[in-house]
């Protein structure tokens, strides 16, 4: 019952900023997915998967016509088709509530991921610079970056996915503000997503970390 009312918030409150924003259609669809996605995942739902395909497609879009370059080829060609292969492995990995069974990292999966995300991130970013008309080339290369290890890590059941997304929040808040500062296209709306997904990543960290120390106890 309590899915349902947040749903059915998260519609409602998309809807009125798609509204404000005068974005009525393309924006409110983003809004939406992207809040569900994070929101179903939080909750270790398979079906985050089918809104994130969507909210990839058109975060995708507005992210090329932004001169984002990096998160609009990324998206198209790897977040998506991520969706895909995360649905496929969660739907194998359920318990008897139908939700995804967490595991937890280890010191050495820890330095694996952030020196991955540094480097990765550098070198996305001295290719993207190189190209004419990209906008914020190091902020869009670390925000696709340290987004994909977030989207592997939460593939692959780790809890620690919410504390890499948490901090790709900050860069993508970053990214969203100066592009609404500028008011370019879509660009308040998007701004709302990782609003939104900010305060969905404090929930999912709380809850997978929950279930993560239940699951432990339960062994």
């Amino acid at each position: 019952m309590k899915t349902k009312i947040y749903t059915i918030l998260i519609a409602v409150f998309s809807i009125i900023c798609g509204i404000l924003s005068k974005d009525y259609l393309l924006g409110t669809i983003i809004l939406l997915s992207g809040l569900l996605n994070a929101y179903y995942a939080s909750l270790g739902k398979v079906y985050n998967y089918f809104w994130g395909a969507l909210y990839c497609i058109l975060s995708g879009y507005v992210s090329y016509i932004n001169g984002l370059y990096g998160i609009a080829v990324l998206s198209f060609l790897v977040y998506f088709p991520s969706q895909i292969q995360g649905y496929l492995s969660w739907r194998k990995k359920k318990d008897e509530n139908n939700e995804v069974e967490v595991r937890g990292f280890t010191l050495k999966n820890s330095i694996i991921i952030t020196l991955s995300c540094i480097v990765g991130s550098f070198a996305l970013g001295m290719i993207l610079s190189k190209i004419p008309g990209q906008q914020l080339a190091f902020l869009d290369a670390s925000s696709n970056i340290i987004n994909l290890c977030g989207i592997i890590l939460m593939n692959l059941r780790f809890k620690e996915c919410w504390f890499v997304w948490l901090f790709n929040n900050a860069i993508d808040l970053s990214i969203w503000v100066i592009n609404a500062i500028n008011m370019t296209s879509n660009s308040v709306m998007m701004l709302l997503v990782s609003i939104g997904y900010l305060v969905i990543n404090i929930y999912g960290l709380i809850k997978w970390t929950k279930n993560a120390k239940r699951e432990k106890e339960e062994k």
